[in-house]
């Protein structure tokens, strides 16, 4: 068998590592703890890393920066000198997480995550900076807030047009949308950007008043799991394949969907792990990113599951959702994938959420499609969710559903403590 591109990077990962975990053990204070547990035991090989311990956001943000800057670095000095960028965390399930970053670092992994789809990389080839139109949250919260309506020239970021002023979609103005579709006709993107749930808002309205963008060649959607819910809306609508791109803020895009529906691993940019499988091959994703020297993350836990897959041309995934958002039932646990496409075998659907109400009740509120489905399509997903969480489950439709501060949407609630 010839060795792909793929193969050829999975081999030569513990040699990276071999190269990059001594010096980071010896020169970034958060792993002193594993500089002291190994002094004396010889050198550090990548082979060990699996006895390494975790870490969470949590250990980002204690003593941050002096966690990760090393003797004679200064935040304000790198800052100043333009070397580094200092970002945040969305803060979905939990408080905002500083990161640094080091400069133009975001844009070049994202650009190699993104290549590893060959249809995706054979456009930005075609067409050398690409306009993209950007639809996600605006962290409208108590951080940051638009006070007015911007300008375009001022949402413009490079190639990048940014139009959601608002993290309340559903609540979004005929005036707010019809702004939105005429900034993206002028801008004449060749692909969106989108948080599915923001993109679905958008692709609705478009439907509505038959709006076509005709420079439009892919939609890659991010930042949020990809219910195939949303996907089936976001095709139909525009008319072009759409992607899903994995990854986060604090390591870079890990996954790009590519051939199958499968997800490939940007190795250039991280070495992934899964642990504690269950039968299944379901388990949690532990990150060790590689080119971060200013804030290197070290079996690093994402918080999301996923599944790998061993294919011909090297190691595919398939991401399950957040660990936060699987559901235990006495059969074990089902994961944010197992429902979405339970639910996503019922039409006429456009957004949903569900809801623990209590041990043995679930509530699923949805948002109709432009043809809703009938009562005995309701009643048949009723039977089939509640089958899958041996639960009683009432499906009811709603006009609104609502953000997390963030501005992004959990699908699932599984916890009865958790209510919006």
């Amino acid at each position: 068998m010839l060795a792909t591109p793929d193969l050829i990077l999975e081999s030569n990962l513990p040699h990276r590592l071999g190269e990059l975990l001594p010096r980071w053990v010896r020169e970034v204070p958060l792993y002193s703890g594993i500089r002291h547990a190994l002094n004396g035991q010889g050198a550090i090989h990548a082979s060990d890393l699996a006895g390494w311990p975790f870490i969470t956001k949590q250990d980002i943000r204690r003593q941050f920066p002096r966690n990760f800057l090393r003797p004679n670095q200064d935040l304000d000095s790198l800052l100043e000198q333009e070397v580094v960028e200092l970002e945040h965390t969305s803060g979905t399930s939990q408080e905002r997480t500083p990161l640094i970053l080091p400069k133009g670092w975001w844009g070049e992994q994202e650009d190699r995550a993104l290549r590893l789809n060959s249809f995706v990389a054979e456009v930005l080839d075609s067409h050398p900076n690409a306009r993209r139109v950007s639809l996600v949250s605006p962290m409208c919260n108590n951080d940051i807030c638009y006070t007015g309506v911007p300008s375009p020239a001022e949402r413009v970021v490079e190639n990048a047009l940014f139009l959601s002023l608002s993290r309340f979609p559903f609540l979004w103005t005929g005036a707010d949308l019809a702004r939105m579709a005429s900034e993206t006709l002028n801008w004449r993107p060749v692909f969106l950007d989108v948080d599915p749930v923001y993109g679905v808002a958008f692709a609705r309205y478009c439907e509505r008043n038959r709006i076509r963008f005709p420079s439009l060649r892919f939609v890659v959607c991010s930042y949020e799991f990809v219910s195939a819910v949303h996907r089936r809306l976001l095709e139909r609508v525009f008319g072009v394949p759409v992607f899903d791109l994995y990854g986060s803020t604090e390591t870079g895009h890990l996954l790009m969907e590519s051939t199958g529906g499968l997800m490939r691993p940007s190795l250039e940019t991280a070495a992934l792990d899964l642990i504690e499988p269950d039968p299944r091959g379901v388990g949690e994703l532990v990150v060790t990113t590689l080119t971060n020297d200013y804030m290197p993350l070290i079996r690093y836990r994402i918080g999301d599951l996923a599944r790998r897959v061993e294919t011909p041309l090297g190691t595919r995934y398939v991401v399950h959702g957040r660990v936060a958002d699987a559901v235990r039932t006495r059969a074990g646990r089902v994961t944010l994938r197992d429902l979405d496409e339970c639910i996503a075998r019922s039409p006429g659907i456009a957004h949903y959420q569900l809801h623990r109400k209590d041990a043995e009740r679930f509530v699923l509120r949805f948002i109709p499609d432009s043809e809703p489905p009938d009562d005995s399509q309701v009643r048949e997903l009723e039977t089939r969710l509640g089958e899958l969480l041996q639960a009683r489950v009432v499906a009811e439709a709603a006009d609104l559903l609502m953000p997390e501060r963030s501005g992004k949407f959990r699908l699932c609630y599984p916890d009865a403590a958790v209510q919006m």
